[in-house]
């Protein structure tokens, strides 16, 4: 399975996601790569500190922000379980290969309309890919979402009736997310239960997509 977590909104929570569904399927003995696709290399970077940490390798992760993304993941993906595609802000070309070379594509958005009206431009690429990959499976994930604050709730319901569809599982704005990743550490690492119950509930959701 190639999961590809994209939107040309930057600071929607693309890699923190990407590296947390990498971990929790690798913490479920499956073998994992996540594709760092975006030029500012922030997997690579998490990887590197984790790597400094003295922290047991979870999965791999590799630079790949070429447009020949699509020709390459797939290659990739017959020696392990999953590939995780942490996708570039507001480059064209890399975002086209990425849907590209996905199973399913998963767009964070935080509960603000301009994350909504910045999906646009994302949603006008989906449409382009799927004249060519008429089953690509794709949804919306609410991350950084204060759950019981309007705001959340009502972008909740604009995403509802969309197509494509809101993910269930939602990701909480958590301090933990952040403390972990300067240490090169994933949530559950760090005992964040609650953030760690959240990863595992979408990364469960994601899966069944793929049945």
């Amino acid at each position: 399975m190639i999961v590809a977590l994209l939107n040309q909104k930057g600071g929607v929570g693309k890699t923190t996601l990407a590296l947390h569904l990498a971990g929790e399927w690798a913490r479920r003995g499956q073998r994992v790569t996540v594709i760092d696709a975006d030029p500012q290399g922030s997997a690579l970077d998490w990887s590197q500190q984790r790597a400094r940490e003295s922290l047991p390798r979870l999965f791999g992760v590799i630079g790949l922000a070429r447009d020949t993304l699509h020709r390459e993941a797939p290659e990739l993906a017959r020696n392990v379980h999953h590939i995780v595609i942490d996708g570039p802000p507001r480059v064209a070309g890399l975002m086209r290969s990425a849907l590209l070379a996905a199973d399913i594509i998963l767009i964070p958005v935080q509960p603000s309309p301009f994350d909504g009206w910045g999906s646009a431009e994302m949603l006008a690429l989906l449409s382009e890919a799927r004249v060519y990959r008429s089953h690509l499976v794709a949804r919306f994930v609410l991350n950084r979402c204060g759950a019981r604050t309007v705001i959340a709730r009502e972008t909740a319901l604009t995403l509802a009736d969309h197509d494509p569809p809101l993910l269930a599982s939602k990701v909480g704005q958590r301090v933990a997310f952040a403390d972990a990743a300067q240490s090169g550490r994933l949530v559950w690492e760090a005992h964040a239960t609650i953030a760690a119950r959240e990863i595992t509930a979408l990364a469960s959701e994601v899966g069944r997509l793929a049945r």
